[in-house]
């Protein structure tokens, strides 16, 4: 009798929606854990690794994620509605285990079922690896974005790609920066699915040919490309207690053909997986060092790989529902560009619906420019990426052809609004005429897109006023400012759930989705008995820390608990003066010394982050930090009056950790550089105290908690613009002899005293009157304010006070604000209630 054959579509709907729903008791939980770590993964009591029984329950959870999720497909695909894309060459998401069962509601029960089998919940917690797919600031924001896009029920897609090797592994050695491979994926990833059956073929190389089809049109064809093939894993983003599971889809670069056989037998065995090699090469490291062409090369075809993968995925799931009809293409999708990274997308939409599916030019740049909204992050014009024109025309040739059609069409635009003003084309053309002609691809976002954004009020500002002026006297309705956030439910609820557990007696648990409510808090500041609680609850986070110290990192270094947790945490960069940092911490150790130590309060200065590894002046802060930590550590004379702490490999679990303890916030970057920061915020929600300059989201901090819980310092962004051409720091040096002194103490080599030299190009750099981070021209005004911090922290029911209020008035800097004005501006989503079947 011959079988039927299986066909998706003819599956009997009964074997979809017949089954029982997954309990969330706590008997349904041990249950669960049992089935997946005896059965599937055929561990016992014998088992010494914790890892295991941490795949069990993060198994256990993932199924009820998984009929959430699917729920949350069905209706978005029966709803017919709206949709955005978040591309992102970033995605920071930490650990998914705790987040998880917070936002299914979970965490206790699940914590009272892992004790009942003698398991320490936090001990498999620790045991996930960080899913470390970012850098900093820029993953960290798109990793809590889709989290309140989640709690928000906004149908949203995040877009980014599966690194093989994340953000490299940091350790110290003899005081330097070591970077060490980080294979995330070593033991897999419990949390994606595979979807082989959504992988989509992108193109490199070739060239491009024309033709005229049947109806007389000129066509493009691009022929001779070197293929791969990104396939697709996706992984559940649950909103807070809401039944929303939306997607996160990564690509992984593969080849079209894995193996050469023909190769094989002929001998060359290296040849014979050639193309697999370099197919996966494209996504094996997170932002390989491109200081080299080949590394250059590799970007773009990151970019490109993200870009082309994401938009035929779309384009591909609108087809399946529309057919080639994209007539209301541009009402139902909304593409949100995350930085400039991922601006290709403009001109590979374009190819798309032209050379794909056979749209007109004036068509296909209507929707393109119907649907791309771009987010710029930065104001250092070196930030923003230049692809040389001859890479791109050897690398993606009918891109590059189209983004001049795309220029060529934009400076008509131009000359129109402005005629015979020649500079001001060549200014904002998106080709940079020069000995290398280059791409300018924050140009080429800006003339493709509705809509730019900044992301704190300043940044905009100065955005409109500086970097994009020309763009914004041209386009003035495309620019708007969308001050970045964290969530609170990892952020607050998740990492601190003694403070959360606090507040939440205190004012109802409303704020976990509706931050605003934190401004409750505000009467309780003046009162006795809540300062006490919240004092203890400060005090353990710090020994925890100490003890998380502990574990982590050598040595044996003493951690005074009562002492003022100074921290900064960041990635390294000049513009965000970590040096300025430590010139205060060498000017603490020279008061010290002097014996200058009447009313003094003791301090644990923690320092950390990561330099990119092409960064040598970056890498040469971090030498300096541990030179400087080892001689004040050391000195009996300092004992625990002065502690410096540079804490390796800082990440989303570390951040965890630090930003429960920290007393004080470092925002201490040079006013008009920092776009927003986001590491403020979360510091702030935990009841630290800024000591900030005027620049990025300090000042809307500020705003929000006013100048008495604020530590304000340093020149604005106009006072350093003015003072920029006649900035002479040495004569600053002379006149302040606590800076002279700090000066003395590197100049003499007091911290590289077997190292002669290291440090000059450092030193050197502080007094040149080029310095673009004006370091020095703020040292007297960051000491005072430092000053005015000892004062306040002296009075530790004052300090509690301002630290209540800081987490009091954070409730704008929630994610979940952020989200929904870019969704009442730019994407107008309607929020979909998931209907679970």
């Amino acid at each position: 009798m011959p079988t039927k054959k299986f066909v998706t579509s003819q599956v009997n709907s009964s074997l979809m929606t017949d089954l029982p729903e997954q309990g969330m008791e706590k008997a349904d939980f041990i249950d669960d854990f049992k089935q997946y770590y005896v059965h599937l993964l055929g561990r016992d009591e014998h088992t010494s690794s914790p890892f295991y029984a941490g795949e069990a329950l993060s198994m256990s959870i993932r199924d009820r994620l998984m009929e959430r999720w699917k729920a949350t497909h069905h209706t978005y695909k029966d709803n017919n509605c709206r949709r955005g894309y978040y591309l992102s060459m970033e995605f920071l998401m930490g650990r998914t285990l705790s987040n998880a069962m917070l936002n299914l509601g979970v965490t206790d029960t699940v914590s009272q079922a892992m004790y009942d089998l003698g398991i320490e919940i936090e001990e498999l917690i620790a045991c996930e690896q960080d899913a470390g797919l970012g850098n900093g600031g820029l993953g960290r924001l798109a990793a809590c974005f889709i989290d309140s896009c989640a709690t928000l029920q906004l149908p949203v897609i995040g877009y980014g790609l599966r690194y093989e090797y994340g953000m490299f592994t940091q350790s110290i050695v003899d005081g330097e920066q070591v970077e060490k491979p980080d294979h995330w994926l070593r033991h897999g990833n419990v949390w994606e699915i595979e979807r082989l059956e959504y992988s989509h073929r992108i193109k490199f190389g070739g060239y491009v040919e024309d033709h005229v089809d049947e109806n007389g049109k000129q066509r493009f064809c691009w022929v001779g490309s070197n293929d791969v093939l990104a396939m697709p894993y996706d992984t559940p983003v649950p909103g807070y207690k809401n039944g929303t599971v939306n997607t996160l889809r990564l690509w992984k670069a593969v080849a079209t053909e894995e193996f050469n056989l023909d190769e094989f037998h002929a001998g060359d065995y290296a040849e014979a997986v050639a193309s697999k090699i370099a197919a996966e090469n494209i996504t094996m490291v997170l932002y390989p060092n491109d200081s080299s062409e080949n590394g250059k090369e590799l970007r773009l075809r990151q970019q490109y790989f993200l870009a082309s993968a994401s938009l035929q995925d779309v384009l591909s799931h609108w087809i399946s529902l529309h057919g080639k009809d994209f007539s209301q293409f541009a009402e139902k999708n909304c593409f949100q560009l995350n930085d400039t990274h991922p601006s290709i997308a403009i001109p590979e939409l374009m190819r798309l619906l032209m050379d794909i599916h056979g749209l007109s030019w004036n068509a296909a740049w209507k929707i393109t420019r119907s649907t791309m909204a771009y987010t710029n992050h930065t104001l250092l014009p070196e930030a923003l990426e230049k692809w040389s024109v001859n890479l791109m025309q050897r690398l993606l040739p009918r891109i590059m052809d189209i983004i001049f059609s795309i220029n060529a069409s934009f400076m008509a635009e131009v000359a129109m609004h402005w005629p015979g003003e020649g500079e001001r084309l060549r200014n904002l053309s998106i080709i940079e005429e020069g000995q290398v002609k280059l791409v300018r691809m924050a140009h080429l976002a800006i003339a493709g897109s509705f809509s730019v954004n900044g992301v704190a009020q300043l940044h905009t500002q100065l955005l409109q006023q500086g970097l994009f002026h020309d763009f914004y006297q041209l386009w003035p309705h495309k620019f708007n400012n969308k001050t970045n956030g964290v969530t609170p439910r990892r952020w607050l609820a998740g990492c601190n759930p003694e403070l959360a557990a606090l507040i939440t007696d205190t004012i109802g648990n409303g704020w976990v989705t509706d931050l605003a409510q934190l401004k409750k808090l505000e009467p309780y500041a003046e009162d006795a008995d809540f300062r006490h609680r919240w004092h203890a609850i400060k005090q353990a986070a710090k020994a925890r820390l100490i003890d998380y110290k502990k574990d982590k990192h050598e040595g044996e270094l003493h951690l005074n608990v009562e002492a003022l947790f100074d921290v900064q945490v960041k990635r390294i960069h000049e513009y965000k003066r970590q040096l300025l940092n430590v010139l205060h911490v060498i000017h603490l150790y020279d008061r010290i010394k002097r014996g200058d130590t009447k009313n003094w309060v003791s301090r644990c200065v923690l320092i950390g982050g990561k330099a990119a590894p092409g960064y040598v002046m970056a890498k040469k802060i971090i030498k300096l930090i541990n030179n400087v930590a080892n001689v004040i550590n050391a000195d009996p004379d300092v004992g625990d009056k002065l502690t410096l702490l540079f804490l390796p490999d800082y990440r989303v679990s570390a951040m965890e950790k630090i930003c429960t303890a920290a007393d004080l916030s470092e925002q201490i970057s040079t006013a008009g550089k920092e776009a927003s920061g986001t590491g403020n915020m979360k510091l702030m929600m935990n009841g630290a105290i800024t000591i900030g300059t005027l620049d990025g989201a300090n000042i809307e901090i500020r705003e929000e908690v006013g100048d008495d819980n604020f530590f304000l310092f340093g020149l604005t962004e106009e006072q350093i613009a003015a003072r920029r051409h006649h900035y002479d720091p040495m004569a600053i040096i002379n006149m302040d002899d606590d800076l002279r002194r700090v000066i003395h103490l590197l100049e003499s080599a007091h911290f590289n005293q077997f190292e002669t030299g290291i440090f000059d190009d450092l030193i050197n750099s502080i007094k040149c009157p080029h310095d673009p981070w004006m370091t020095v021209a703020d040292f007297r005004s960051y000491v005072d304010a430092q000053k005015r911090v000892e004062d306040a922290y002296r009075d530790k029911d004052h300090w509690t006070r301002m630290s209540i209020l800081n987490c009091a008035n954070s409730g704008k800097f929630s994610t979940d604000r952020t989200i929904n004005e870019y969704n009442n501006d730019i994407w107008k989503l309607t929020p979909q209630p998931v209907k679970r079947k």
